[in-house]
C-alpha cells in the first residue's frame, strides 16, 4: 500500500482556495487493488480541490486509454475513456461515506485518501460491453469472427436435399399420405 501514499492529500496545510493535483495512472495503481482486467493503463487524472472554510470540493477528471480485451473476439484494443466526478467533503462527528457525492470526515482529520475514488471513477468509466472498433466497422479480420459468422442463426443458407436428414423425409410423407 506504499504506492497509494501518493494519493493522500494533507488538506490541513493548504490555504483557502483552489489547488490542483495531477496523477499519472498506470498498471501499478490497479495492482494495489488487485484488479487485473486491464492489459495496460495510461490515464491522466486531474484533481481540482477547492478548500473552503467549512468544506472541501473535489473535482476528478480522468482521460486516457485502457487496453482491454474485446468481449466478442478477445482481441486486445485501446479503449479511450473520459469521465469526471465531483465529491464534497464535510466535517462532522463521525465518518460517513454512505452518500456517493458527500463524504463526512470526523473533526480533527487532516488528510484524505483519494485512491478509492480514482479507482471507482476509472472502473465505472469502462462500458459494460467492450467491443473492438474493428468489429463495429467490419475491418477486423479474426478467426473467431469468421466462426461466429458461420454459426450465426440469422444467416440464410440454402438447404439442399443432401443437408436434410432423410428421416425427416419419411415424416413428411405422413403429412401427405392421408
Amino acid at each position: 500500500m506504499k504506492a497509494l501514499k501518493t494519493y493522500i492529500i494533507p488538506f490541513v496545510g493548504l490555504k483557502l482556495g483552489k489547488h490542483q493535483f495531477d496523477y499519472q495512472i498506470d498498471n501499478t495503481f490497479f495492482e494495489c487493488f488487485e484488479y487485473e482486467e486491464f492489459n495496460d493503463v495510461n490515464i491522466d487524472l486531474h484533481l481540482n480541490l477547492e478548500k473552503k472554510s467549512t468544506l472541501l470540493e473535489l473535482n476528478f477528471m480522468a482521460e486516457g486509454t485502457v487496453n482491454v480485451n474485446c468481449d466478442i473476439t478477445n482481441e486486445p484494443f485501446g479503449l479511450h475513456i473520459e469521465d469526471e466526478f465531483d465529491l464534497v467533503v464535510k466535517f462532522g462527528s463521525e465518518f460517513n461515506n454512505e452518500n456517493d457525492e458527500i463524504l463526512i470526515l470526523p473533526h480533527g482529520e487532516y488528510e484524505i485518501n483519494v485512491a478509492q475514488y480514482i479507482y471507482e471513477l476509472i472502473i465505472l468509466a469502462i462500458p459494460a460491453k467492450k467491443v473492438h472498433p474493428g468489429v463495429e466497422d467490419g475491418t477486423l479480420k479474426s478467426d473467431i469472427l469468421d466462426r461466429l459468422n458461420e454459426l450465426n442463426p440469422n444467416t440464410e443458407k440454402e438447404k439442399t436435399d443432401e443437408d436434410i436428414d432423410p428421416r425427416w423425409n419419411n415424416l413428411k410423407k405422413l403429412l401427405t399420405d392421408k
